[in-house]
């Protein structure tokens, strides 16, 4: 690396800082106006973890012109970051041109990849769109029937983002949810510390998104974990350590308004594993929307592992009782053919 790339990656770290501040200021300042939202501009993943249900093997992407309409409308409600997910986003063939868009629109802009269409002029192309954060989940050390994303088939892929990656980089292990080895995710966080990056651990959720409890073992390597995290907003975490010994979260979910999640068809659900509510369109999304799921109580909150949907709920957590009783599935069915 020369001098000149990193005083660069400095540069952009310290600029990241300051708008990440604006965010939780602008945040705090108001309710009526999504902190954070993840967007699919494609389905289709090239791996199948066992535990996923997030992707297919045969979604086309979404039309450039039709996920730039989304992004826009996301950027008037005032998002403040918003997320490339999947599927893979690096599936779409012009996913360079997405997060520049997004950035054109003074949003930071994340993607969560599996990383393996990485190298070194993709990571180069992705500084030049301007994105800011980039999370890779590693499940094992070495891959199994559960999942291809390990840290023996990825490491040459986290090398190379450590020496290219003008963006912040966070890695993500994983306990539960069927991983054989429990202390793979110890040693995939250690690695990633060596890279210079960030680490995180995370507790596979069902496929409701729901609790599962960790076994003993689990829980001692997850409380090891806990001593690699450093001060970055992917370590909003808290909540994690009472799933982490089988308890319900005492906490007020705010998705559909604080954080929302835009599936391939345009639709606003409270998250990935929560699809079906509201399902309304985003195109149609406004602030009396926002406002009424700020208020709505979620059903499946208490047991909820779904960790960026909480990192938002901590903004709101100390205002805003929840009076709204939690939505009916028929009701959500309602919105989804109307979306369809």
């Amino acid at each position: 690396m020369t001098k000149g790339f990193l005083i660069e990656r400095k540069w952009r770290a310290a600029t990241r800082r300051i708008r990440e501040f604006r965010m939780i200021a602008k945040g705090l300042l108001s309710r009526d106006h999504p902190v954070m939202a993840h967007i699919i501009p494609i389905r289709r993943c090239n791996l199948s973890c066992t535990y996923c249900n997030e992707f297919d093997d045969f979604s086309k992407p979404i039309p450039v012109p039709v996920v730039k309409e989304r992004l826009d409308r996301l950027a008037a409600l005032g998002t403040t970051i918003i997320t490339f997910s999947g599927g893979e986003p690096l599936l779409h063939p012009d996913l360079d041109e997405l997060i520049s868009h997004v950035r054109s629109r003074g949003v930071i802009a994340g993607m969560i990849t599996n990383g393996y269409l990485l190298t070194p002029d993709r990571v180069k192309r992705l500084n030049a769109a301007g994105l800011d954060h980039l999370q890779i989940s590693i499940d094992n050390v070495m891959p199994d029937e559960v999942s291809k994303k390990s840290l023996k088939v990825l490491d040459k892929k986290l090398q190379v983002l450590a020496e290219h990656a003008l963006f912040h980089v966070n890695i993500n292990s994983v306990l539960g949810g069927g991983i054989h080895n429990p202390e793979d995710a110890l040693r995939v966080g250690r690695r990633a510390l060596e890279l210079g990056f960030t680490s995180t651990v995370g507790i596979i959720h069902d496929h409701d998104g729901q609790l599962r409890p960790l076994g003993e073992r689990e829980r001692a390597v997850f409380l090891e974990m806990k001593s690699f995290e450093k001060t970055n907003f992917s370590q909003l975490n808290q909540f994690q350590d009472a799933i982490a010994h089988g308890r319900p979260a005492e906490w007020r979910c705010r998705a559909g308004a604080r954080y929302l999640y835009i599936c391939e068809d345009g639709l606003v659900h409270y998250c990935s594993q929560q699809r079906g509510f509201p399902a309304k369109p985003l195109a149609e999304y406004t602030i009396d929307d926002i406002r009424r799921e700020y208020l709505t109580q979620k059903s499946c909150a208490p047991l909820c592992t779904i960790s960026c949907v909480h990192q938002v709920g901590y903004m709101d957590f100390w205002r805003d009782p929840q009076t709204i009783p939690a939505p009916q599935r028929a009701e959500a069915a309602k919105f989804v053919q109307i979306g369809r």
